[in-house]
């Protein structure tokens, strides 16, 4: 008889952290203070390192009520900006957006042309049907001449038709789900208001997408790397003003039917979970856009599997490290010059 197992709410949560800020206990509790929430499906920690109270909690706060604003307006699942241009499009009318709407699918449209639309957010059909789209999802395959028929409609975010604030698609089956977007972008909206408000170093981390201002004190801001299958870490990474890191990995949301694992990072060529990579991190250096692309890029390198490096120099990305689906680790030679391996993980391959 067919096992069917689905990771819980409560795993899945934990497990989302991927990259899992270190040393904090260690600073003085004056100097640092932090704020946590639950948006975009996943649990948010914002710290600041400095010494005036009041004005990093005011930031801390107005940060929080930026994630919510994002959560609330591109959700696209529930009523939101982003609910009403999907409706348009499957209407096959003309729709005006928010010049931040027109803003963010045109930069998405560029990530997705630069990855081969492997990075590929007008996919939200294909994802509603493998029942990713909740939270609260069900372990069930769907059938395959659904997912072949999707397939063969090739909706792409390249399909769309950008004209100012106005957005258009000939292609019906095109649904928009910015969920490997959005965390990124909301990360660079952070860091936006973290400087405006005179704040120097802080440490914004959205589900295991990473942002990080200045140092905390004299030292860098240093993170883990969630290993894919234990609940440990890799290896340990510095950040510095500016960086950001994202992850994809085959754990965030999953089930498992007859011992086989389909995870929510589907491979836009054939419609299913990708497949010959358990986790893919990225470091961005310092460069406007930093967070955003951390989170997109990771989604093509990740399913693109042993190919990445081609698509990392493509998005010029030097910092790499993957776990291929036998847990052999890879990382690109910057990389490798950055971490710090915990002292049970087996050596990593070096790609230059």
């Amino acid at each position: 008889m067919a096992r069917t197992v689905m990771q819980s709410a409560h795993v899945r949560r934990l497990m989302t952290a991927l990259l899992v800020v270190l040393g904090l206990a260690g600073c003085a509790r004056d100097e640092l203070f932090r704020q946590e929430s639950y948006v975009f499906g996943t649990r948010v920690e914002v710290v600041v390192y400095g010494n005036d109270p009041a004005l990093a909690n005011e930031a801390l706060a107005e940060v929080l009520r930026e994630f919510d604003r994002l959560h609330r307006a591109y959700h696209a699942w529930e009523p939101s900006e982003l609910t009403e241009l999907n409706d348009a499009i499957e209407a096959g009318r003309h729709h005006q957006v928010s010049a931040e709407l027109a803003t963010m699918l045109a930069d998405a449209k560029r990530l997705s042309a630069l990855g081969d639309g492997l990075f590929e957010p007008a996919i939200g059909r294909l994802i509603e049907l493998w029942g990713f789209h909740t939270d609260t999802f069900r372990p069930k395959l769907p059938a395959d001449g659904a997912v072949r028929a999707l397939v063969a409609r090739r909706p792409r975010i390249l399909d769309l038709v950008i004209n100012g604030r106005t957005v258009n698609s000939s292609n019906r089956f095109v649904r928009i789900d910015l969920g490997g977007y959005a965390k990124g972008y909301a990360l660079d909206q952070a860091a936006r208001i973290l400087r405006m408000k005179g704040i120097a170093n802080a440490l914004v981390n959205i589900g295991g997408n990473v942002l990080a201002l200045g140092a905390k004190g004299d030292r860098p801001w240093r993170i883990g790397i969630q290993h894919p299958r234990d609940a440990g870490v890799l290896a340990s990474l510095p950040l510095y003003d500016g960086e950001a890191v994202g992850t994809s990995g085959d754990y965030q949301r999953y089930f498992e039917i007859d011992g086989v694992r389909y995870s929510h990072l589907l491979d836009p060529r054939d419609g299913r979970p990708a497949r010959g990579t358990q986790s893919l991190t990225v470091l961005v250096t310092r460069r406007p856009g930093a967070g955003t692309l951390s989170d997109a890029a990771s989604k093509p390198l990740f399913i693109d599997g042993k190919d990445w490096p081609q698509l990392a120099a493509r998005y010029d990305i030097a910092h790499v490290l993957r776990v291929d689906d036998q847990g052999a680790i890879e990382v690109s030679r910057e990389m490798h010059r950055r971490l710090e391996y915990h002292n049970d993980v087996a050596p990593a391959r070096i790609i230059d």
